[in-house]
């Protein structure tokens, strides 16, 4: 039961982890990133659409995004989505590619940046926080109703603590290589 409790809370950390890195791809560098247009969703027949399932996404420079439609109707909707998106980037249409030219951060940007980075970092530790205290609660559930022994509960407990160190660690380190990425200049 303790193994099983623990293995849940693996699979709770990797989540929150896969989460995170989700969450910070779509914050804007200085480099171009397609992952940067995941969340961007296009009025394109009739439904909200990815761009990605529209197009076919490039970066043929670290400082350029490319978006060649499949259905060339559908670029004046793909840039129009671009526009209006909360990326502030400015697309080029030559009725054929949209370039979208990354323009190189702001001081005071890659600061506010930094900060949403740091905010994502801390709400993921509240979620393996909270995976913590349901693993916890669990194994002292089982030793309540004396499902296991008092010391398999201990040494449970233990390990729940590793591993919450090191998630904690992890996260610390993901989040430290995407602030390295945004302050680089």
């Amino acid at each position: 039961m303790v193994e099983e409790t623990l293995q849940e809370l693996k699979t709770a950390i990797v989540k929150a982890h896969d989460a995170l890195k989700r969450e910070l791809s779509k914050i804007r560098t200085g480099r171009a990133n397609p992952a940067l247009l995941d969340s961007i969703r296009v009025d394109a027949y009739g439904a909200p659409t990815p761009i990605s399932q529209l197009a076919t996404v490039a970066v043929p420079e670290a400082r350029m995004l490319t978006i060649k439609p499949w259905d060339k109707s559908q670029i004046k909707a793909i840039e129009k989505a671009l526009v209006q998106s909360p990326l502030g980037l400015t697309p080029m249409n030559d009725g054929e590619i949209i370039r979208l030219p990354m323009p190189p951060l702001t001081e005071e940007r890659r600061k506010e940046l930094t900060k949403l980075v740091k905010r994502a970092g801390e709400d993921t530790k509240v979620v393996v926080r909270k995976a913590r205290h349901d693993a916890k609660e669990l194994i002292k559930g089982f030793v309540d109703e004396r499902e296991i022994g008092e010391d398999d509960g201990e040494r449970g407990q233990k390990e729940i603590e590793e591993l919450i160190q090191k998630a904690n660690a992890e996260v610390d380190q993901i989040v430290s290589r995407k602030e390295k990425d945004i302050l680089e200049v």
